[in-house]
């Protein structure tokens, strides 16, 4: 695997792994869920360092042609893009997953929310899927199938929380204008 591009990804999955420590509110727990929803972006992210390492030697599905490494290098910097326009979006930190505090103060529905309503999720999914071209190998797929499984139980819980707060009706009106990790065609 070509070092540039594994540290690129690298940098972004280490990026995913600090945002508890850089944006999110401080008085979170690390709970069973929260694990459960890091766990595959630190799994795919060990087992690509492991493999570039030698530590392992996994035999991939192909080997990674010039359009990959460029696939690599456009998703590793979506993602790392998309995060940082997030995070600059917030006005406030946001409570960490599944934590019992995170009822909303607010709707936010601009920046990068205007797109999406789950921007930091889309971010996650994307750094898989640039894990997937980088190593494509059943344990990175896996990764990739149990963060989608994993962000979209956590998106569905978010979003019924929102739908039922005080900004319920904002909020469903907003849904039907974004999707819920990439943006809605036509809206």
């Amino acid at each position: 695997m070509n070092m540039t591009l594994v540290t690129l990804l690298l940098v972004n999955f280490a990026y995913i792994g600090i945002l508890p420590r850089i944006f999110f509110k401080k008085d979170g727990r690390y709970n069973l869920m929260w694990w459960m929803t890091a766990g595959p972006l630190f799994l795919n992210a060990i087992v690509i360092f492991l493999q570039q390492v030698g530590v392992i030697n996994l035999e991939t599905y192909w080997s990674l042609p010039l359009a990959g490494e460029i696939a690599v290098v456009i998703l590793s910097s979506f993602s790392i893009g998309m995060i940082s326009y997030t995070m600059g979006t917030h006005r406030i930190p946001l409570a960490l997953w599944h934590q019992n505090n995170d009822a909303p103060a607010n709707i936010v529905t601009w920046g990068a929310y205007k797109y999406i309503r789950h921007p930091f999720y889309s971010s996650f999914i994307t750094a898989q899927l640039a894990s997937i071209i980088m190593m494509p190998h059943w344990i990175t797929f896996l990764g990739m199938v149990w963060c989608i499984v994993i962000l979209n139980r956590t998106a569905a819980r978010e979003e019924n929380n929102l739908s039922n707060s005080a900004f319920g009706s904002e909020y469903q009106n907003y849904m039907k204008t974004t999707g819920r990790f990439f943006p809605k065609i036509g809206a």
